[in-house]
């Protein structure tokens, strides 16, 4: 019998000692270095998405501002964009690196999409795109949408009459299904979520109230989103939300990048080559972190240098690009067990569609414990009084992470005054929905710990 690809690759590892498979295995903390990286001019040409279809997801997010300020009054003061805040933390500077036993970053940021409205995570920037791109192609196809008509139109009886008679489905850990049910439901399309063992009980039940069918599993995501891809195509008229290959969610995060080019434009931040931005990014299958890392890149270039964040015992995009394999490897092919309190970051098998698009523009991943998660949520909470959950602080450690191996880092970090002349970035990715009985036993937790 042949050895599958990632049994061949595993043999070879074993044979080479690879000790970053090692350290994989044995659940320990780790930083990887991307060694496929290239200049962005190098490679911006070759890459199957650019800034044109960045600025037509951004244009169509705008016509919907209308129909978003109608239905959510929450947005109104947004005029209907779904936009989180960018905040300096000099005080969580000072915390975080005070625990960690390293320097002060002077420039620590913190962008809090734990507060975007509607939905309280990351994933209501591509969740909600692909809805709404999905809705404006049946409403284009059935005739019910003029150009230049006002998308409040998309609010009316006719328009909810006609997704009556489609269907939405995605496979979730918990915050896309948020996004997706939510707003699929207030369209008023058939929602069904299915979710995995991981997912919290309090998004299931909110995604009931909304009115949307959930589907939970005893297993962990893969299989959620392989049971609902398989329901969705044997179903009529039903689109599925592929979080593993989905372009359209990918574009949704990438708008990102031009609204925090012009919220650091606001703040007097300056981002160039003396200046760089480092972001660090909390990656789950890696829709999200690897749609804003894309666009951040097609907005600073080579002045922004983006790593991804897992758990210990969730690194599945570590290892597939690490490997090559992509998702032809998962973390139980090593023996992990891909739990983690992380629930938004707990996948085994992450996206070939993301993996292989960063390969030139990622410049690392680190892991970190779910220990250090609990602890570096309550001190966030403690200094900035930032209502964040697990996997929101997974960017949190990040400057001292790069400090303490400055030397691996890329040419351009390993040259400069990492705590002095960079601007860090956490990419906090929910938290705001939290029950506050659970948000207090995250902080017990992280306080017991400190």
């Amino acid at each position: 019998m042949t050895d599958s690809p990632e049994q061949r690759w595993l043999a070879d590892a074993a044979a080479r000692q690879d000790v970053q498979l090692e350290r994989l295995r044995e659940a320990r903390e780790t930083l990887w270095i991307n060694p496929l990286r290239q200049a962005f001019a190098e490679v911006r040409n070759t890459l199957p998405l650019g800034p044109a279809d960045i600025e037509d997801a951004s244009q169509r997010l705008q016509r919907f501002a209308a129909y978003l300020r109608t239905v959510y009054p929450q947005t109104a003061a947004s005029d209907g964009i779904i936009e989180s805040p960018l905040r300096c933390i000099p005080q969580g500077a000072r915390t975080l690196a005070q625990w960690l036993g390293t320097e002060v970053p002077q420039h620590l940021w913190i962008k809090c999409d734990s507060e975007l409205p509607i939905s309280g995570s990351i994933k209501a920037r591509g969740g909600f795109y692909e809805v709404l791109l999905h809705a404006e192609r049946l409403a284009l196809e059935h005739g019910l949408l003029q150009p230049g008509e006002d998308y409040a139109c998309f609010a009316s009886p006719p328009f909810r009459a006609l997704f009556a008679e489609h269907a939405i489905m995605v496979g979730s850990t918990g915050n896309l299904g948020l996004s997706i049910g939510i707003l699929s439901a207030q369209l008023g399309f058939r929602v069904t979520v299915h979710m995995s063992a991981d997912a919290r009980e309090w998004k299931k039940a909110l995604l009931r109230s909304k009115g949307v069918t959930v589907i939970e599993y005893a297993s962990d995501y893969s299989v959620a989103v392989t049971q609902g891809r398989a329901e969705a195509a044997n179903l009529p008229r039903c689109h599925f939300v592929d979080d593993e290959d989905s372009s359209a969610l990918f574009l949704g995060y990438a708008v990102a990048a031009q609204r925090l080019q012009a919220q650091f434009q606001v703040q007097g931040v300056t981002v160039d080559a003396a200046h760089p931005l480092i972001v660090y990014l909390p990656c789950g299958v890696g829709g999200g972190p690897g749609g804003v890392a894309f666009g951040l890149k097609q907005v600073f270039g080579d002045a922004v240098h983006c790593f991804f964040v897992e758990p210990t015992h969730s690194p599945c995009m570590l290892l597939g690009m690490h490997s090559g394999l992509h998702n032809g490897i998962s973390v139980q092919d090593i023996g992990l067990d891909n739990l983690t309190c992380a629930d938004g970051l707990a996948v085994g098998r992450a996206s070939a569609f993301v993996g292989k698009v960063m390969e030139p523009l990622l410049d690392g991943i680190y892991t970190v414990r779910d220990e250090h998660l609990f602890a570096c949520l309550a001190q966030l909470r403690d200094s900035e009084s930032l209502a964040l959950e697990p996997s929101a602080v997974a960017g949190a450690s990040g400057f001292a992470r790069l400090l303490a191996q400055q030397a691996e880092l890329p040419t351009e970090l390993a040259s400069i005054d990492l705590m002095r002349d960079a601007t860090h970035l956490i990419w906090a990715t929910g938290g705001s929905m939290v029950p506050e009985a659970e948000r207090q036993a995250y902080y017990a937790q992280g306080k017991a710990l400190l």
